[in-house]
């Protein structure tokens, strides 16, 4: 009964504009702002953590407006899942570094491209089946009856994803071997013995090593982008940042320091879309402090 629910629900939500998911998602993230939930306890945390020189009264508003952002990153999910194509085109209005993308893919080395918490990624996912082939990495979800919804929606432009487990790692090699492009979150918290600790926002972070790993065999171009939301559901902007070279050095800890760097500046640009309700510095190093 419970995956036809889920089912029912995102096919729901589907149907309705985006204009309309968007205020539904904005009015969820009020409430998840205005009650002391889990969730405002770990964004408080986290804007607390990572920007200390602000005034309280900014990592207040910042707070409130990045919940507000994530109701709406949410809500939009079921729609992206389900829109064409050509719609997916048209929700995207402009882009930045569009120049550093198209001289990625030039190269015909395969790209990497790496997409954070930050904006819509979802649509980063789909709109970048319209630049060539790309095989993207998830994180199954807790709730087991959203994944085949989830992968559907996901893969519908005509990616392909594969899971963080062995068999997904060797299909993204294979990908980049055959100079295609991959898709990974580079800041989701890894597996025990899969990363090592770089500052990220100052704090020292548990950070991956898989996306130096990828690119330094080859100099596989690594590219970082966001979907920047516009307001009044007017679409979306997508910006595309080259990784510095830091991110090949074969010290893992060079590299993750860069690829924290990169997904930080892309954060300071756009504050109040990063997904602060994520528990980023959940894995601390030896003898270290819990923040949550």
């Amino acid at each position: 009964m419970r995956p036809l629910l889920i089912s029912a629900l995102v096919r729901v939500l589907a149907l309705l504009p985006l204009s309309v998911a968007h205020g539904l998602g904005a009015m969820i993230g009020r409430c998840i702002h205005t009650l002391p939930t889990p969730v405002r306890r770990v964004t408080d945390i986290n804007l607390n953590l990572s920007f200390p020189e602000r005034t309280q009264d900014w990592r207040t508003r910042t707070a409130r407006a990045s919940l507000i952002e994530t109701g709406k990153s949410v809500a939009e999910a079921a729609y992206l899942w389900r829109a064409s194509a050509p719609r997916i085109t048209t929700l995207v209005r402009s882009s930045t570094g569009q120049a550093v993308m198209d001289a990625a893919i030039a190269q015909h080395r395969g790209v990497i491209l790496a997409a954070p918490h930050l904006g819509s990624w979802e649509l980063c996912g789909l709109y970048s089946t319209t630049l060539g082939t790309i095989t993207s990495l998830y994180r199954p979800p807790r709730l087991a009856a959203l994944e085949p919804l989830m992968r559907a929606g996901r893969e519908h432009t005509g990616a392909r994803l594969v899971p963080t487990e062995t068999h997904g790692i060797k299909a993204l090699v294979r990908a980049l071997n055959e100079r295609q492009m991959v898709g990974i979150l580079p800041d989701q918290v890894p597996h025990p013995g899969n990363g090592v600790y770089a500052p990220f926002f100052g704090i020292d972070s548990y950070t991956m090593g898989l996306v130096s790993r990828l690119a330094r065999k080859r100099r596989v171009p690594v590219i970082f982008m966001y979907a920047e939301r516009l307001g009044k559901a007017r679409g979306f902007v997508i910006h595309y940042r080259r990784a510095g070279d830091d991110i090949y050095d074969p010290d893992p800890v060079i590299a993750a320091t860069a690829l924290n760097a990169s997904v930080e500046q892309m954060v300071r640009e756009c504050p109040t879309q990063y997904g602060w309700s994520y528990k980023r510095f959940k894995d601390r190093p030896p003898g270290a402090a819990q923040f949550y």
